[in-house]
């Protein structure tokens, strides 16, 4: 039974085939076979409408599905597995050929670089959500302000010449994000993205 506290945004959660036609049963008929298939769920942020002690769970669906994002929750003893968002290694062979030189300067850059989204969606079902007008997502680990100030570098002289948008966020060591552009702008307080929503943090707190 997986313990929900250690459950962190971007989490994929893998339900019993069971359990997953339980949840999903009048919703959509369309992802009645998704556990079968092998496909998560995304662990979210937690709403009053949630049961107490549930897992909160969504699932954004392919343009082909209409762009819609269920919103789902479950007992903890329905979630058979859990594992992080794919690497970036792993998801490019997903990727469109024009994003291919980008997500190659992108591992030169760290091969430890996860990926979540479209291309990250696309690369656990095989389901077409990239268009044209998609973003790459990144989530990236960050130990430092000197970690901080590599990567932003880095991702800055990428995305001067990359054909997306780079959407990139960096994670501290207790699961708190920032996005990388939101860094760049010196502000001395930060929006930071945590497992219970959005929170002002000052800047020498996040990565100290």
């Amino acid at each position: 039974m997986v313990d929900l506290a250690t459950l962190r945004r971007h989490d994929l959660v893998h339900l019993s085939p069971e359990a997953w036609r339980g949840q999903v049963t009048g919703l959509v008929e369309e992802v009645a076979d998704w556990a079968d298939l092998g496909r998560p769920a995304i662990f979210r942020q937690r709403v009053c409408a949630d049961p107490d002690g549930a897992v909160p769970l969504g699932l954004p669906l392919p343009p082909g599905m209409g762009r819609k994002r269920l919103a789902l929750s479950c007992p903890p003893a329905a979630v058979a597995r859990v594992a992080p968002p794919p690497l970036l290694r792993d998801a490019r062979s997903s990727a469109p050929a024009a994003w291919r030189p980008v997500i190659e300067a992108l591992l030169g850059a760290d091969t430890s670089w996860r990926c979540f989204g479209s291309l990250a969606w696309q690369h656990l079902t095989g389901l077409p959500y990239l268009t044209d007008a998609s973003d790459l997502d990144l989530l990236i680990p960050c130990a430092s302000g000197a970690d901080a100030a590599r990567i932003t570098a880095a991702l800055g002289g990428i995305a001067a010449w990359a054909p997306m948008r780079l959407d990139a966020e960096l994670v501290s060591l207790d699961g708190g994000a920032v996005q990388w552009r939101e860094w760049l702008s010196d502000a001395p307080h930060l929006l930071v993205k945590t497992r219970s929503g959005p929170a002002l943090v000052a800047r020498e707190a996040l990565f100290p």
